[in-house]
């Protein structure tokens, strides 16, 4: 990955995690990783966690970004959202809810509960 394509995706995670903080969310982690892949950003409000996969894109010469989060991306969010609650313990989450952040040319739409 180029440190261009890099720095847009990093601008992208910052315009999502500030649109969950405004909305009174805790960012409580970002890119967590583990063997089977990363979540970009796992958000809380009382009970609710929320693993939100941000895309972001330039342009949408190939595609809108949300378009990117394909039935297998959503099948491995949902695995690597199992191996995050396993991870933090007990108790950690009473509802969840998977989001899609898209950024389009520095617009961000947040699709809630996308999946």
């Amino acid at each position: 990955m180029t440190q261009a394509r890099r720095r847009l995706g990093i601008q992208g995670e910052d315009l999502a995690a500030a649109w969950y903080e405004a909305g009174g969310y805790q960012v409580v982690d970002r890119n967590w990783r583990c063997r089977e892949g990363e979540i970009d950003l796992v958000c809380r409000r009382g009970p609710l966690v929320v693993f939100c996969e941000v895309k972001t894109r330039s342009s949408d010469a190939f595609g809108h970004p949300a378009e990117a989060v394909t039935p297998a991306k959503q099948q491995r969010l949902r695995i690597l959202a199992g191996r995050w609650m396993e991870a933090s313990g007990p108790g950690r989450a009473g509802q969840i809810r998977f989001d899609v952040a898209a950024v389009l040319a520095g617009e961000l739409e947040v699709i809630e509960a996308a999946f």
